[in-house]
């Protein structure tokens, strides 16, 4: 019971962090909200940031499997990653838009996430990410 609450408590926290973070970076084009987002996944991995996500789609999956919780936040990861790789992309930075999607397909890969799954907590946020702008 108790890692059940600190593991909720671990994904509340990094869906509260990436939330802003996300909307900034696709709905402005603002890069620091996304090394703020890749930031959270660095958290929530308990890596460094400097290192964390400029690691090979295999490293970083390996490290999620060292980090214990890498089955329980996948999914989380694996969104970021894949909304991270759209940011990029509109900001016309296509390599690192690359190396978030092979990172977030690594990740889906090896846990076994549906590709593009949204998870629950992050539903309304990708809804709003998804609308039509005026």
């Amino acid at each position: 019971m108790l890692q059940h609450d600190y593991l909720l408590e671990v994904i509340n926290q990094f869906v509260d962090s990436v939330t802003p973070a996300l909307r900034g970076a696709l709905l402005r084009g603002d890069q620091e909200a996304a090394v703020q987002a890749e930031e959270a996944v660095a958290g929530v991995l308990d890596l460094d940031p400097q290192v964390a996500l400029r690691l090979s789609p295999d490293s970083l999956v390996t490290m999620m499997v060292l980090s214990g919780i890498g089955d329980s936040l996948a999914g989380y990861v694996a969104y970021v990653l894949r909304r991270l790789a759209d940011a990029y992309q509109a900001m016309g930075e296509e390599d690192l838009a690359g190396v978030r999607m092979a990172q977030a397909e690594a990740v889906e890969g090896s846990f076994n996430v549906e590709p593009g799954t949204v998870p629950q907590e992050l539903a309304s946020l990708d809804g709003e990410l998804a609308a039509p702008r005026e």
